[in-house]
C-alpha cells in the first residue's frame, strides 16, 4: 500500500464521517440543542498562527478574520486527520471488512483530544470543567465523536464495492 492510496481512503473515509456528524449536528439544531460554533474553532485555530493557542474565553477573545470558514476548513481537516489516523491503526485492509466496534471505539476514543486540549485552550477547562453545564457538554462531545465513529463504518459500508 502506498501513501497516496492511503491518502485518498482516508480522504474519502475522513470527509464521510464528517458528513455524518454534521447531519447529527444539524439534528441537533433542528431541535434547538447548541452545538460547536465553528467560528470559534475557527478563531482558535486563527489565533493559533498569532502564535497564541490558550484563551480565557475563545467567546471573548477578538475576532479573526474568516473565522466561520477556517473553523469549517478544521473541522474537516481533523476528520482527514482522524481517519488516516484510524487507517494507520487498522490497515486500509479494514475498508474491505469495515467492523463496526473498532470505528465506533476509535470515534470515542477521539474524544480526548477536545476534553483535553481544545476545550482547556479556548477556556472552557478539562472536558467542560469551566462551562455551567460539564457533565452534558461532556455527554455532547462523546456523542458527536460516537457519531463519528459510526461515520467511518458508515462511509466504508458504503464504498464497499
Amino acid at each position: 500500500m502506498n501513501l497516496s492510496t492511503l491518502f485518498f481512503q482516508a480522504l474519502y473515509l475522513g470527509v464521510g464521517a464528517t458528513v455524518i456528524m454534521d447531519i447529527w449536528l444539524l439534528i441537533l439544531k433542528i431541535f434547538k440543542i447548541p452545538t460547536l460554533n465553528f467560528a470559534f474553532l475557527g478563531r482558535w485555530v486563527g489565533w493559533i498562527f498569532h502564535r497564541k493557542i490558550i484563551h480565557q474565553s475563545i467567546a471573548q477573545s477578538p475576532q479573526i478574520k474568516g473565522e466561520y470558514l477556517l473553523g469549517w476548513v478544521a473541522h474537516y481537516s481533523v476528520g482527514l486527520i482522524f481517519s488516516f489516523s484510524f487507517l494507520l491503526i487498522v490497515s486500509s485492509d479494514w475498508l474491505s471488512h469495515p467492523q463496526f466496534y473498532s470505528a465506533l471505539l476509535f470515534g470515542v476514543v477521539t474524544v480526548l483530544i477536545p476534553f483535553f486540549i481544545m476545550q482547556p485552550a479556548m477556556g472552557s477547562g478539562f472536558a467542560s470543567s469551566k462551562t455551567p453545564r460539564p457533565f452534558l457538554n461532556c455527554l455532547k462531545s462523546l456523542m458527536n465523536h460516537s457519531v463519528f465513529g459510526c461515520g467511518l463504518y458508515l462511509t466504508a459500508k458504503l464504498f464497499q464495492l
